[in-house]
């Protein structure tokens, strides 16, 4: 009797993994090819930097030298304490279009990356927003061209791709990929299901009214993390929202290359999703719980050799479909090589959840630098 329940269970969770892959996240990888039909409407560029020496000097002459004709970039210089303003500076006096934010310690909001990035969201000139970080670079001279094209009146959110380098010979960067990956299918899916839920600050545009609307940041100033979900959480719904994935929209950033720097990352992240719509946590926690149960539930069955037939069936048709759809969803984020490491990367990644989740539990996790 037990053995047949467990095998109706799993039968379930087979199904709630197939509604996932087939009905929601097809959405985004069977989606055809973007078109960029450019709109030339004045963007801000966005970014937020706090001792970043190292990446701004690389990576804002790629934002300036943008093949684009009404721009401008606005630098936060979030109280850093190496040379990054002096940097910002430089930089001010090299590039007409660039505007300069220079943010002091405010007691009442020490070291929280939203209160700089307010500051600078009210300095800009345009109305058009559009968010990068400052480790992160476009992939062309497009970027902005590629992301802008996709606002419409009505759409005024665009969620972006923010890819991490591809490092060879390692494992653990295809494991970072991986994951990146899965992400982006899921929040580029559920925004084209009309349910968006986050974005990411690597690469997200909006249109300054959305800021306004919803009083910006107050309403989770107090999350250190979260200015770039938290508020596509709150601001985004199916009306104002839509997804730019074509090659020249993508930016990359240098991905971690220990797997403890990696993991405090992830705590970062998965901490915020407690402060989500209702909705938004039941969805993401029925993914993860049914990814787990799928892994657990047939090691019972098969150690019984229970319908060992039916059940290996089941395993090969769910495995064959997600590699399938997450594949075409792989190729439009020309992350193809990751795929060939899958299964194994999904169940290291289930594991590594479960980890962090026990982990935020008894500690938080660190923040802004």
């Amino acid at each position: 009797m037990m053995l047949t329940f467990t095998l109706y269970f799993f039968i379930a969770i087979v199904v709630i993994q197939l509604f996932y892959y087939l009905v929601v996240f097809a959405k985004f990888s069977f989606a055809k090819a973007q078109e960029i039909e450019p709109k030339n409407i004045p963007i801000s560029v966005i970014v937020c930097a706090k001792n970043e020496e190292e990446n701004v000097i690389k990576y804002i002459p790629l934002l300036a030298e943008q093949n684009y004709p009404d721009f401008e970039i606005v630098l936060i210089d979030d109280a850093s304490r190496d040379n990054t303003l002096d940097i910002f500076e430089e930089f001010e006096k090299q590039y007409p279009n660039i505007r300069l934010v220079k943010v002091k310690n405010n007691e009442a909001f020490w070291g929280n990356k939203k209160y700089a990035l307010t500051l600078g969201i009210k300095a800009a000139k345009k109305e058009y927003l559009l968010f990068t970080d400052a480790d992160c670079y476009p992939t062309s001279k497009d970027w902005i061209t590629a992301m802008s094209s996709q606002f419409t009146k009505q759409r005024t959110i665009v969620l972006g791709y923010g890819g991490y380098e591809k490092i060879a010979n390692s494992f653990l960067n295809k494991i970072i990929r991986y994951e990146t990956l899965l992400t982006a299918t899921q929040y580029f899916s559920w925004a084209k299901m009309g349910k968006p839920y986050m974005g990411v600050g690597r690469n997200l545009a909006y249109k300054k009214e959305e800021f306004f609307n919803v009083n910006g940041f107050i309403d989770h100033i107090q999350v250190r993390s979260g200015d770039d979900d938290l508020f596509i959480n709150q601001a985004a719904d199916s009306d104002n929202t839509t997804i730019a994935y074509s090659s020249e929209s993508f930016t990359y950033s240098a991905p971690k290359t220990t797997f403890k720097d990696w993991f405090t990352q992830k705590r970062r992240h998965v901490a915020t999703a407690k402060y989500y719509k209702t909705f938004d946590k039941i969805q993401l926690g029925l993914f993860f719980s049914s990814q787990l149960l799928f892994l657990l539930l047939p090691i019972v069955l098969l150690a019984f050799q229970f319908q060992w037939i039916l059940v290996l069936s089941l395993i090969g048709s769910r495995y064959l479909i997600t590699w399938i759809v997450t594949g075409f969803a792989a190729g439009k984020l020309k992350e193809k090589d990751v795929m060939y490491w899958y299964p194994i990367i999904e169940i290291i990644l289930i594991f590594t959840q479960i980890n962090i989740f026990i982990t935020n539990i008894f500690s938080k996790p660190a923040n802004w630098k």
